[in-house]
């Protein structure tokens, strides 16, 4: 009976040792393109935070990509497209460009228009940390191409945010850029004070959603929409991993009724989870995209698929020894 006691705690302590490996390691972020074309992913780190191993990288239609990042990091993530560079890296790109010159960004943010996804990631659970790891998908400075984040293996409600449907083709004329390739949002194009939330309407009492921001809001009412949108617009996790997706089709494995609504991670009869507005040439019929997180990552994640089985195995192990 002892061997089974030592053999019980041998388990847990293993169990409890993968947890704290994984509050020492952070996240990873799996970038996916779904897109029918390249994308150009552009990384900026917070002032403060350990940079991740890219500030900018190519990834190629149905291409994959991890990196890990520390507890306590933040920055924001963005797709640039319509790039050209030349055999040393040297060009530009006709959206999200970081003004690098370069496939690296180099510490340069996306110049708008350019859908962004922020994150700020949970410092620890020790005195004065904070654990969990806030998100969202923010089109305050516009707008350039679909894009989605879900959450895997952590605890809390989790949701999956984003903004799925193509606001190029639904962008009012006087916000388009370019040659329809992006969407500005009202500030950028206009510059007044309350679109930008700034001046006397610099606080959320006086900046107010204005009829643009409402479009942004109502093909995407998961994304910010203008700066002061926090309340359905921001997502918290503890201990997750995360895949942002440019170009997901338009529902994923989870709920998105309520945001504040807890969801089992990896749900596999979950209901959709991002609206989109409708497209006139929509298929009612049309496939959707269940993610999938068994891919490739970063040689120093903690997979959470080690975190549900460990203990199961060690778990089944035991009771065959009674």
């Amino acid at each position: 009976m002892a061997a089974h006691s030592f053999v019980f705690c041998s388990c847990y302590a293993s169990f409890i040792f993968l947890l704290i490996c994984k509050g020492i390691l952070g996240s990873t972020f799996t970038f996916k393109n779904r897109c029918d074309y390249m994308v150009w992913p552009g990384i900026l780190s917070s002032a403060g935070s350990t940079p991740l191993d890219s500030t900018g990288f190519e990834l190629n239609p149905g291409e994959s990509r991890s990196f890990q990042a520390s507890p306590g990091w933040s920055g924001r993530f963005w797709g640039r497209t319509g790039c050209a560079f030349d055999a040393n890296g040297q060009g530009t790109c006709k959206t999200g460009d970081c003004g690098s010159n370069q496939i690296s960004c180099n510490g340069a943010g996306a110049i708008p228009p350019a859908t962004l996804a922020e994150f700020t990631i949970g410092s620890g659970s020790g005195t004065g940390s904070n654990p969990l790891d806030f998100y969202d998908v923010s089109l305050v400075d516009g707008y350039n191409l679909p894009m989605a984040i879900d959450a895997s293996g952590g605890t809390g409600a989790c949701g999956s945010t984003g903004c799925v449907t193509d606001l190029n083709r639904m962008c009012p004329s006087e916000l388009k850029a370019g040659d329809g390739q992006a969407c500005k949002s009202a500030c950028e194009a206009f510059g007044n004070e309350e679109y930008c939330c700034s001046g006397s309407f610099g606080s959320p009492d006086t900046c107010r959603p204005s009829v643009y921001s409402e479009i942004f809001k109502s093909a995407c009412p998961r994304s910010y929409s203008y700066a002061y949108d926090d309340a359905t617009s921001t997502f918290t996790c503890t201990s997750a991993d995360y895949t942002i997706t440019f170009c997901p089709a338009s529902t994923s494995q989870k709920s998105s009724t309520d945001p504040s609504t807890p969801t089992s991670t990896g749900t596999p009869n979950a209901p959709p989870m991002i609206p989109r507005a409708p497209m006139p040439e929509d298929d009612p019929s049309g496939s959707s995209w269940l993610p999938s997180f068994a891919i490739g990552g970063s040689s120093r994640r903690t997979s959470h698929n080690v975190l549900t089985w460990t203990p199961i195995s060690f778990l089944v192990l035991y009771f065959f020894q009674l």
